[in-house]
């Protein structure tokens, strides 16, 4: 019988080490492990990133007894290569699959395994350039698997020997994959239910059969996550030699261009997040109970579906999905770049993507990439996509292929046209353009290709600790988040045909090259920070939306830590899902307000110290506010590590400053004459002469769609923002850069 035995205790580890034998600065490491827990957080971009050595000491007698022994790493960032006494045994290359090493010809008595971890760049492993850390590491489970001769398959792409294709017709296909069968030996398949009751069952020497369950019970999203289990036995002369065993849901689902999804017949609207797999202090060496935590989160805001992006997640993340009835749309990390040499990569991680995943009732899409076409489509691109539509439709009937778009992606782009259903990562209101603009371009995608379902995979953006009564766009406050979010889930949540939307994202997340927002190291687009301690004002606003009162009744005032306010009278801002909200100032009723879109909002005069108290039904939510002269300066962004910041700026009435829109500023000659000059000798630093094209964070990005982007930028927070293309300035620099804005007037309209 098969047996598994955990390898996470007791491993030697060796920082920059790309031997087999360790030198004198060993520690002693459990799994799950990264090396950059902490600076691939801190910002700088100067993340270690390089090979790193693991070994443990195995000892044959004190390991079940077995024919054969696999080795089994669950994830390993980015390349690894496997010894056992110093003989190479093994090289993968991909850092968010599962894959087994076969052991047994090279285990004594005893024997040292050596794993040496390998995060540095190249051109031919996925990813390379995407804004998140690559944390290095054994950073999920290590196991060993003691099995018969006679087994379930092992070998083929880290799977796991059987495969599951239920119909709603209570038809049960179960194929299995087995190593060394003997004629003569038997296949016992058994079905059993939630309550661990058979209800078909099935002893043949067949690899594939098909089973019925009467009555099947649905796998019916959030709603009702019915799952059942497929046992497989292979036995010889009435021994057990070996079992797996899988879950598995009954569902339907199609994605319509006009009614979005549905669901075994029923309009199912996917509303939800995206998740990356980082935690603050700990990186993606997460346990158990840190993914359980993200669910329960997920669960709380009302998400019927996640993203999970850009690379293969925990399998234990997978089901919990599974058991929570979230709708899943599952990735590879074909990213940002497309680099010529790295198809095989690609190839290889949606194989082991897709033959692991099967089996997961979540599971709907494959995603074939995110944002690859930042500097354009080309041939390759286009034939590596081709690939993998077609390689993923002959692995899988039964679930559909998408893509991420970026945002400047033409909507005539042949790679658009490719996978069945795509979507659109659009960041309008944050990243250039306006909050309005959001909804009309999707109706115009719709408008043009009425036959292509249409989604919108990314949308956010960053809010920390800062705080305005007068919030814009790029001024990192919690206010803006809000006005943000609300924006868009009027606009987004009100089109039926958009088959899905993904907030960006769920959780704040490691990204060391990043500098913005005054906390360097992280993409602060969650709903919830990082540490998963506080959940921002605009978690409370898909609560509202995605909630429903009868499941859980709730009112929650905003802006609970911007007390201090100078205005005489401020705006409050309440969410609920309930109908109406009556708001208290120091006992005495504002007034009751009622609102369709869940968003309340009153008036409320500010004068001394005021308790705040929002009732909805039987819920209630308390804050404070205080009248203040002068404007807290804890609540005003400084950039950490910043050259300069805005307060900082010279910016004279009626002239141009670093703290002005590059769109502003291009409605004077003189300015129009002043940027395109200065972004002449950017492109020139960044190119390397490249005609027409800018290269960012090794990336290409066109002109012109890198134009689009901007506008909305203040000239201060751009030249801030390249910081992430290693684009660089001095002080000295932007104190020049000011001057000569300060030398342009403003035309009439903008004074």
């Amino acid at each position: 019988m098969r047996t598994i035995l955990s390898l996470n205790e007791g491993w030697q580890f060796s920082k920059d080490c790309a031997a087999t034998t360790h030198g004198e600065n060993a520690v002693s490491v459990n799994l799950p492990h990264t090396w950059n827990a902490t600076d691939g957080q801190d910002g700088g971009n100067d993340y270690f990133r390089g090979s790193c050595l693991y070994t443990k000491k195995l000892v044959k007698s004190e390991l079940p007894e077995a024919d054969q022994y696999y080795l089994e790493i669950c994830g390993a960032n980015s390349s690894a290569d496997v010894y056992v006494n110093g003989e190479h045994k093994a090289h993968h290359d991909g850092g968010y699959s599962t894959w087994r090493v076969n052991l047994t010809d090279s285990l004594g008595e005893e024997c040292e395994v050596a794993i040496v971890v390998d995060n540095s760049p190249s051109e031919t492993v996925y990813p390379q350039m995407a804004d998140f850390t690559f944390y290095g590491g054994l950073y999920r489970n290590v196991n060993l698997i003691a099995v018969n001769n006679t087994h379930f398959d092992l070998d083929y792409y880290g799977g796991p020997g059987i495969k599951v294709t239920p119909s709603v017709d209570g038809n049960v296909e179960v194929e299995v994959y087995v190593t060394d069968k003997q004629d003569g030996d038997e296949i016992v398949y058994t079905l059993t239910d939630r309550e661990g009751s058979v209800v078909a069952e099935s002893v043949c020497a067949d690899t594939l059969v098909t089973l019925n369950i009467e009555n099947v019970h649905l796998w019916h999203g959030r709603r009702d996550p019915y799952l059942y289990t497929a046992k497989a036995s292979v036995v010889r002369g009435g021994e057990t030699l070996d079992t797996v065993s899988t879950r598995f849901g009954v569902r339907s689902f199609e994605i319509d261009p006009e009614r979005g999804f549905i669901l075994n017949g029923e309009e199912y609207p996917l509303r939800g997040v995206s998740r990356h797999q980082d935690r603050l202090g700990i990186g993606n060496a997460l346990l158990p109970e840190h993914h359980k935590e993200d669910i329960d989160l997920i669960m709380e805001v009302g998400a019927t579906t996640i993203r999970l992006a850009h690379y293969q997640h925990d399998q234990y993340f997978y089901d919990l999905c599974d058991e929570s009835g979230l709708v899943i749309w599952a990735e590879i990390p074909y990213i940002s770049r497309h680099m010529p040499t790295g198809r095989e990569n690609t190839v290889n991680q949606m194989k082991e993507l897709v033959t692991q995943n099967y089996n997961h009732a979540s599971i709907v899409v494959w995603g074939l990439s995110n944002e690859i076409t930042i500097s354009g489509s080309n041939p390759d691109l286009i034939e590596n996509h081709k690939i993998l539509n077609d390689m993923v439709h002959e692995m899988d009937k039964t679930r559909l292929t998408t893509i991420a778009a970026v945002s400047m992606a033409k909507m005539d782009d042949p790679y658009l046209h490719i996978s069945d259903v795509v979507s659109y990562n659009h960041y309008f209101g944050w990243y250039g353009g306006e909050t309005s603009m959001n909804g009309p371009w999707f109706d115009k995608f719709h408008a043009t290709y009425p036959n292509t379902p249409i989604g919108c995979s990314e949308y956010g953006c960053e809010a920390l600790n800062w705080h305005s009564s007068n919030p814009f766009q790029g001024d990192y406050t919690e206010e803006y988040q809000s006005y943000y979010h609300e924006e868009l889930i009027k606009q987004l949540f009100t089109r039926k045909y958009i088959w899905a939307t993904h907030v960006w994202n769920m959780f704040d997340f490691g990204a060391d090259a990043r500098s913005e927002g005054g906390e360097n190291g992280q993409n602060h687009k969650g709903l919830v920070t990082m540490d998963r301690k506080y959940k921002k004002d605009s978690f409370y606003a898909y609560k509202a939306w995605l909630r429903s009162p009868e499941e859980a009744p709730f009112v929650h005032l905003c802006s609970k830590r911007y007390i201090d306010r100078v205005e005489e009278v401020t705006k409050v801002t309440v969410y609920s899902n309930l109908p109406e909200v009556e708001l208290f100032a120091n006992g005495v009723s504002v007034g009751k307000k009622q609102a369709e879109d869940h968003f309340f909002y009153f008036e409320v005069e500010n004068k001394g110290e005021t308790k705040l108290e929002a009732v909805a039904g039987e819920c209630r939510d308390e804050s404070v506010i205080r009248k203040v002269d002068e404007m807290n300066q804890d609540y005003v962004l400084k950039e950490q590590g910043a050259i300069l910041n805005w307060f900082d700026v010279d910016a004279p009435e009626g002239r141009y400053s670093l703290n002005d829109k590059v769109s502003d500023i291009m409605k004077s000659l003189r300015g129009k004459i002043w940027f395109i000059r200065t972004m002449l000798k950017i492109k020139k630093q960044m190119s390397g002469g490249k005609k027409g094209k800018t290269e960012a964070a090794g990336f290409e990005i066109p002109t012109e769609g890198l134009m689009q982007m901007m506008g909305s930028f203040t000239v201060l927070r751009l030249t801030s923002m390249m910081g992430m293309a290693n684009v660089n300035f001095t002080k000295e620099d932007l104190l020049k850069m000011n001057k000569k804005l300060n030398g342009i007037r403003k035309p009439k309209s903008l004074r």
